[in-house]
């Protein structure tokens, strides 16, 4: 079994290498506060380690690299964007990966959403979800949380779940006292 200690970040990239046409814009944010001074926010990132992925790469090169990079992972971060229930190559195959063989927790992260989700989560969201993600949730073969794309929410997550320790139920929400201990009324 593989030294488990990164967070491993799914996310659609819609086929762009633009880096503001998909949502590897908020994968880079992620890694930005990663690398901020005075910055509480740490994140272990599996994709940083080991061989970098090609543009040209085949597919099985890209899966075997994203399963080691998954078997070395303590849960999984899946930004959730507007366009992430379409993807339908390695989205869904990390998906997959990271529930059924690795049995990380999620970490769903609604890349526009900014303000609380704490007793109901909007359907507007939930349809947003993958339908790999969904099935399982639906199966309650994974432990998740939701949130909003804010960065100390993120971080709590983050040091709050991993292979080890998972949220209660499939689909998993903090209360306002969690965001009420780390944000003031009026931030979110």
């Amino acid at each position: 079994m593989a030294y488990r200690n990164g967070t491993y970040v799914a996310f659609a990239a819609d086929g762009n290498t633009d880096i503001t046409k998909s949502d590897i814009k908020y994968y880079n944010l992620l890694k930005g506060w990663n690398k901020m001074k005075g910055k509480e926010f740490k994140l272990i990132n599996p994709h940083e380690k080991g061989s970098m992925l090609r543009q040209w790469s085949k597919e099985e090169t890209i899966k075997r690299t994203l399963r080691s990079r998954l078997d070395n992972s303590t849960r999984l971060l899946l930004l959730v964007g507007n366009t992430t229930r379409f993807d339908t190559d390695f989205v869904p195959y990390e998906i997959e990966y990271a529930i059924d063989k690795c049995n990380l927790p999620v970490i769903v992260v609604y890349v526009n959403h900014k303000t609380r989700i704490t007793e109901n989560c909007p359907q507007s969201l939930v349809n947003l979800l993958p339908k790999a993600l969904k099935d399982r949730m639906d199966n309650e073969k994974v432990k998740t949380i939701h949130i909003p794309f804010r960065e100390r929410i993120i971080s709590k997550a983050i040091e709050d779940y991993n292979h080890d320790k998972f949220p209660s139920y499939s689909f998993s929400l903090y209360t306002e006292s969690v965001y009420n201990s780390i944000y003031r009324s009026d931030e979110i």
